[in-house]
């Protein structure tokens, strides 16, 4: 090998060691990696930037972008509240089939984070023993689809680079459905393996929080339990005011009447859920002022608020705000929101005017801290449009009518004009981090092709492969990628396994397509580590699992699923 091979060799080990061994985020060790290449003349900046306009990374972009408007609908957190109940087997399946359908299409990272809160609040089963059925079935739906997750687009994004056309809509469905339900049944068969551990308090800040009920809500007439107030994430319904008598404990069999106050104590960032609850209206909405984004304030030891309730003082005049919630610490409140008596101390959550700020007795008052973005609640109108318009064009790039890409930008112009997104939003939510690893990504395919490292490889293997199936070169292309998923990341693995992929396609003269359906499906299969994927990583800390609850429930899953995809890539490309 020469000086150039050497350099980028050694580059792309030391990539994958960075990503293996230590806790930087995955775009600055591409970005490193990237900023190495050009210093020592393997690239040129021209070869970097060009991967800015890759076709697979704008869909992607503009499909994160979209994501963001669709996780403002009702429908997976309205879902959510309704799929566990007394029986395991019901509640195993529920899960399950909303998870995989919905990540087929869906972020599946987003739908995980959606419903861990309802999971781990459920009354019936120890969240341990749904936490990483749901992680492992958003994984199987994303295989699903091309844009199920982002792994698969990762890869379609390199198969444009080389002048291919790209992956179909459908072409993973095949794979990915049956593969999917197969795991899933098998995950069900063994479901004894998984843990039962106890669930821990959180430590997230407990807020006072008031909704009150109106009389034409859908949850008038039916209890606690079949209103499934019980299962919402973080929040804990602990109190009903009704008729100006206290009512506590609430009990599972208790009736909700129309004008009731229900008083509910928990993790004021996930009050939004409580917006989508039909007919279900918080404090500082019958104020006309929850929006966006909200104000948390300390009343002051010289407030003139203190021992005063804030009906007493008319806080909505005096300052252009309302209180969302309060927080009191070594205290729990009970009762109605606006008949509290405030203290020294105390925390309000504020959804404020345009005149809070310009306000001049805020600093007699209050100390401002932090502020907080809630997931504003979208009409019915708008919800129509967001859902509606999503799933028409993924129709349209289904059939072929409409490319992807296209489709997606006329989707993104509509949720702006219809005031669902806003250009701010859509700035706050570009996804720099993962454009940083596809770009540094084929950065490093450029330079590993160019240098001569890939063909010095494949020369290396060919006397290895001479004579054999091209089969075998994909069991081992596939068996590289799930070892490397399981070391760094799903998209990371992708990115680093595909330049290999390609050159021993080009070395025996084999069809691409099953080898970087071979990449994509086996960089999506982390069942046995943790931290080879977002949702598992976000289960795991969420039930408090040990690495070896993953690796005992996970390595038959990926046994099989690995098994299947092979199998049915063999006989379905003739290989």
């Amino acid at each position: 090998m020469d000086i150039n091979q050497l350099l980028v060799g050694g580059t792309f080990f030391a990539t994958i060691a960075a990503l293996a061994l230590t806790d930087k985020r995955p775009s600055a060790i591409f970005a490193m990696a990237v900023l190495v290449l050009l210093a020592t003349g393997q690239l040129s900046l021209a070869q970097v930037s060009h991967g800015l306009t890759n076709q697979g990374l704008l869909t992607l972009v503009l499909l994160l972008l979209v994501s963001n408007a669709i996780d403002k609908t009702s429908l997976i957190k309205r879902l959510g509240r309704k799929l566990v109940t007394s029986r395991y087997a019901q509640s195993y399946w529920r899960l399950f089939g909303v998870t995989f359908a919905s990540s087929a299409l869906l972020n599946n990272t987003a739908i995980v984070a959606s419903l861990i809160g309802p999971v781990k609040q459920n009354q019936f089963h120890p969240p341990s023993r749904l936490l990483i059925p749901l992680s492992y079935a958003a994984i199987l739906g994303g295989t699903v689809t091309l844009i199920g997750t982002s792994t698969n687009l990762i890869v379609d994004s390199f198969l444009i680079e080389q002048g291919h056309s790209g992956f179909a809509f459908l072409d993973f469905t095949l794979y990915g459905l049956t593969a999917g339900l197969a795991c899933g049944l098998l995950m069900f068969f063994i479901s004894p393996l998984l843990p039962a551990i106890a669930v821990t308090e959180a430590d997230y800040k407990q807020y006072f929080i008031e909704a009150k009920v109106d009389a034409s809500s859908s949850l008038v007439g039916k209890t606690v339990e079949e209103n499934h107030l019980r299962n919402l994430p973080e929040l804990f319904l602990v109190e009903i005011v009704r008729s100006g008598h206290l009512i506590s404990p609430v009990t599972p069999e208790m009736l909700i009447e129309a004008n009731d106050k229900l008083i509910f104590s928990g993790n004021v960032k996930r009050v939004d859920s409580l917006s989508h609850i039909d007919g279900l209206n918080l404090f500082a909405e019958s104020n006309g002022l929850l929006r966006e984004n909200l104000t948390e304030v300390v009343i002051s030891n010289r407030a003139q608020l203190i021992d005063k309730t804030l009906k007493q003082i008319g806080f909505r005049a005096m300052f252009d705000a309302a209180v969302v919630a309060i927080r009191r610490d070594g205290e729990n409140l009970s009762g109605k929101l606006g008949e509290i008596k405030l203290q020294a101390g105390d925390n309000l959550l504020l959804a404020t005017g345009p005149d809070f700020a310009s306000r001049n007795n805020l600093s007699k008052n209050f100390f401002i801290l932090t502020e907080h973005t809630l997931a504003r609640k979208l009409t019915p109108l708008q919800e129509k449009l967001t859902l509606g318009g999503f799933l028409l064009t993924v129709l349209l790039s289904a059939t072929s009518v409409l490319p992807l890409a296209v489709g997606l930008v006329f989707f993104l112009a509509l949720l702006v004009f219809s005031g669902i997104s806003s250009g701010n939003e859509i700035k706050r939510n570009i996804p720099l981090n993962l454009m940083m690893v596809i770009v540094g990504s084929l950065a490093m395919a450029t330079a590993l092709q160019q240098s001569g490292v890939i063909d010095s490889l494949n020369q290396w293997l060919l006397p290895y492969l001479q004579g054999s199936s091209p089969f075998v070169a994909l069991v081992v292309i596939y068996l590289l990628t799930l070892l490397l998923t399981e070391l760094v990341t799903n998209n990371a693995a992708a990115a680093l396994m595909f330049p290999f992929a390609w050159g021993l396609v080009q070395l025996l003269d084999a069809p691409v397509l099953p080898f970087a359906l071979a990449v994509a499906f086996a960089a999506s299969a982390s069942f046995i580590s943790p931290w080879g994927y977002q949702t598992n990583l976000l289960v795991f800390s969420a039930a408090n699992y040990k690495f070896s609850h993953f690796a005992k429930f996970g390595l038959p899953i990926s046994i099989l699923y690995s098994s299947i995809v092979l199998i049915m890539l063999k006989f379905s490309f003739g290989l």
